[in-house]
């Protein structure tokens, strides 16, 4: 069935279910209708159909029966919206790339702000390492969509996810599962509610999962026949699991305790600490495709003993100096390896680099580096919450949080030492934020005023070895960031029917930076030295004359690519917001709203050449038209949501290859634009329906002439005109849920169905036709029994149709190869759940 045909259908299964033919059901609170949900995405509880913003809303129950254990599980049934598990070279699942909109970010350096904000409890996650929650105990989720910065804050330009776990109720109970499956899954989740008098509750989570990995690593035949340098040559955070094995394994754990105190009078309290543990493989890399450019150019003539000639790495012409470089003797180190194929001396020849390393398996490796992941995050926080009057709120929100992560990956899909990266990053985050919320005129009048204020500290230590140690990147960077904020929206009905919102947030921040990396091999040193340079005819030790010669910038530093120094730059940003809101009846809303959000800028951390001056790019705006429809109709029988939207976006921070170096530039603007349409249908006893739609049209409207990347052979290109990366035109979902009572008792059986279809994405900025995500079908499925006595028992699959396709990927042409992460293959689960 092509697409149009799904359309069809699904206008066809939302005609059906706004006939006046329905039954009661089960589902609902008092009338028998859908179940409410009730939401703070305006920092109050409201019912999320009275928020005039387009937000989809997930229970805990919804969460479990559709299989979502993650925040990266949510991009599924969410549309509009791509959550992927792993950015390019982190190696690690726990890595949230996220995008709403369109608008988002791809990468895991400390240097780069995600666009849609995650907060927990309340509290901002700033990184987006660790920011893929597990979701044990969660007792909501809230996608808003959209700038969010009037009352979430900056960084939340495309939009923000809120996840509310649970809090401590005033009786024992005890409600947990245990989960096997495919690849060796054990997962043991539970949460323990301990009351401790009258006033005094608490609640203990917990969650462990052991998993193997999908993808295999195989000996290449005949490696043993042929010289090589082992990995421990080089500089490296860590070596870890060296060898064969598997990648995309699960190994974690974490905790989370509760303490509230609440007597029914004024004051409240609420502290809240967890710590998550993860030690798991790398996320699954598969070698893709080879490039004879550049590096595997290099490498590949090296070995051979040959000068200049483009021809033993087929390159590009444009290629072929540099390609000429490799072959000049002491370039490369631990050893030299230039002309070994030719000396008559077989022992010590090497492998070249090319497509002979890509496996037939989308789940097999010639890798047998680094193969590791390790994270380590945990916090507290305490929230206040005193009633000043009847009609007035003070809220008080503190948290600190720490992050420390160290992570080794091989990339390069095969024995050599061809693309290895492994990081370290330790952070550091404090945030204070008082709300007054209040209302006047008899609820006709609802505000929320506040102050924020938030510290970030820390630090990555990037070290990527390219072509047997030609390049050899060596990275520390320390960061850190102040930000204070006030913020305030207040929501007026002068009518019964009309509704009037006004808000705004002002921030001022203030970032630094100190970029100390270098090349532990000094290859350009070598380069001049070999070329003849007359101030590098020596070095051992590297003069500094030489040191100018090459453009080095730091005195007494040769190898230290960025000036010296401390780095600083200062934001200020107001965002407002106004909407309007018309009630023709008490259960539709029509709503517009008018908003705009920042994402604050930075400095490129990568570099491979000397500068001069630290790279720096600055903030990203996004202003936002929205018109929106929100009802329930039929008796709370049916549930239709609709949003439209157009978005001017500039200054995108966009990531492009410089050389075999990711960089930052402020280098495009782009007009974004679509709708998202959702339904719950409730049509008979026992029988639910959820379903979306979502459009979104991106297009660059203007960029920089210089990061413009034409089409090529490798490339689509960026130009005005491209698509945006990471945003699929449609993007379908549809979910049929059928609960049947078994017996006399109240067992009960319910059935299951999920399946989304995505259009085809760009994984990449510069667009890469090997990145390219095809067009998905995702189909997953469970049957679960509810015993009505405590237990039930779920067996379920996910992804049955077995679909494979790019979660994430780099195009990195000039070190030699493109690589990705395939999705999870078809993998089957049987649950036992336990409430009591």
């Amino acid at each position: 069935m092509n697409f149009s045909a799904r359309i069809l259908a699904a206008t066809a299964l939302v005609t059906l279910c706004t006939s006046p033919a329905f039954a009661q059901d089960a589902q609902g609170e008092d009338t028998g209708g859908i179940q409410d949900i009730v939401v703070t995405a305006q920092k109050r509880s409201e019912n999320v159909q009275d928020v005039p913003i387009s937000i989809s809303a997930f229970t805990s129950e919804a969460l479990a029966e559709r299989a979502v254990t993650s925040v990266a599980s949510l991009s599924n049934i969410s549309p509009n919206v791509t959550l992927d598990a792993g950015t390019p070279f982190s190696g690690s699942s726990a890595v949230l790339s996220a995008y709403i909109r369109g608008i988002g970010a791809n990468d895991f350096a400390f240097n780069i702000d995600p666009g849609v904000g995650i907060y927990l409890d309340g509290v901002y996650l700033a990184r987006s390492v660790g920011a893929n929650q597990d979701l044990p105990d969660v007792e909501r989720v809230e996608v808003l969509k959209g700038p969010q910065g009037t009352l979430f804050g900056r960084n939340t330009i495309g939009g923000a996810i809120s996840i509310v776990t649970h809090d401590p109720g005033k009786e024992f109970r005890f409600k947990g599962d245990l989960t096997v499956g495919k690849f060796g899954l054990v997962q043991t989740r539970g949460t323990v509610d301990l009351p401790m008098g009258e006033s005094l509750s608490s609640s203990i989570s917990f969650s462990t999962k052991n998993r193997n990995g999908y993808l295999k690593r195989l000996a290449f035949p005949g490696a043993s026949n042929f010289a090589s340098t082992p990995i421990t040559n080089y500089k490296a955070a860590g070596f870890d699991n060296i060898g064969q094995g598997r990648e995309g394994g699960d190994d974690s754990w974490n905790l989370r305790g509760k303490l509230k105190f609440d007597n029914g009078g004024r004051v409240r309290l609420t502290v809240s600490g967890d710590y998550t543990n993860i030690d798991q493989s790398q996320i699954a890399n598969k070698l893709i495709a080879t490039t004879p450019a550049v590096f595997a150019g290099t490498y590949n003539c090296a070995i051979q003993g040959i000068v200049g000639d483009p021809s033993c790495g087929g390159g590009p012409p444009s290629f072929a100096y540099i390609g000429g470089i490799g072959g000049l003797n002491s370039i490369f180190d631990n050893p030299t390896v230039f002309g070994v194929n030719v000396d008559g001396n077989a022992a010590n020849n090497r492998m070249p680099y090319d497509n002979r390393f890509v496996t037939n398996s989308l789940d097999t490796s010639y890798a047998n580096g680094n193969n590791y992941s390790k994270l380590k995050t945990y916090g507290g926080s305490g929230t206040i919450e005193f009633d000043l009057t009847e009609n007035l709120l003070l809220k008080s929100i503190t948290a600190y949080r720490e992050l420390h992560w160290n992570v080794g990956m091989d990339i390069d899909g095969s024995p050599l030492n061809f693309l290895h990266t492994s990081f370290t990053m330790n952070q550091y985050q404090f945030s204070q934020e008082i709300q007054l919320n209040g209302s006047a005129m008899d609820k006709r009048l609802n505000y929320v005023l506040g102050a924020y204020y938030f510290k970030e500290a820390g630090d990555l230590h990037d070290y990527v070895t390219f072509a047997e140690g030609l390049l050899q990147v060596d990275g520390p960077n320390d960061l850190a960031t102040k930000n204070y904020a006030f913020f305030g929206q207040v929501d007026f009905k002068p009518t019964e029917q009309i509704g009037i919102s006004i808000g705004g947030r002002y921030t001022h921040e203030n970032k630094s930076f100190e970029g100390f990396q270098s090349d532990a091999n000094g290859l350009t040193y070598k380069i001049l030295n070999q070329v003849g340079v007359p101030a590098c005819a020596s070095i051992n030790p590297i003069t500094d004359a030489c040191r100018i010669a090459a453009d080095f910038p730091n005195a007494g530093q040769p190898l230290r690519y960025y000036i010296a120094g401390t780095q600083k730059k200062v934001f200020n940003n107001f965002s407002p917001k106004v909407g309007l809101q018309y009630h023709p009846t008490e259960d539709v809303m029509i709503y517009g709203s008018w908003s705009k959000g920042y994402k604050t800028g930075g400095w490129t951390t990568r570099l491979s050449n000397p500068l001069p001056t630290a790279p720096d790019f600055d903030e990203e705006k996004a202003t936002t038209f929205e018109v929106g429809l929100k009802s329930t109709l039929i008796d709370r029988k049916l549930q239709l949501n609709a949003a439209i939207f157009t978005t001017k976006y500039a200054g995108i921070q966009l990531n492009f290859q410089q050389g075999v170096s990711p960089s930052i530039q402020n280098a495009g603007n782009a007009r974004l634009k679509g709708f998202e349409l959702e339904l719950t249908a409730a049509p008979a006893d026992g029988f639910l329906i959820n379903a979306s739609v979502g459009f979104t049209d991106s297009k660059y409207t203007s960029v920089l002439a210089p990061a413009q990347v034409a089409a090529n052979p490798f490339q689509a290109g960026v130009f005005p005109g491209a698509d945006l990366p990471k945003t699929p035109k449609w993007k379908f979902n549809v979910s049929p849920r059928y609960e049947l009572p078994v017996g006399s008792g109240d067992a009960k059986v319910v059935i299951l169905a999920d399946y989304t279809h995505t259009s085809k994405l760009w994984n990449d900025t510069e667009r890469a036709y090997l990145l390219q995500r095809s067009a998905t079908d995702i189909l997953n499925g469970s049957i679960t029994f509810k015993s009505g006595n405590h237990w039930d028992l779920t067996a379920g699959m996910t992804n049955i149709t077995d679909e494979r396709y790019l979660v994430t990927g780099q195009a990195q042409i000039a070190g030699g190869q493109f690589y990705g992460t395939y999705s999870r293959p078809r993998e089957w689960y049987v649950k036992l759940g336990l409430d009591f």
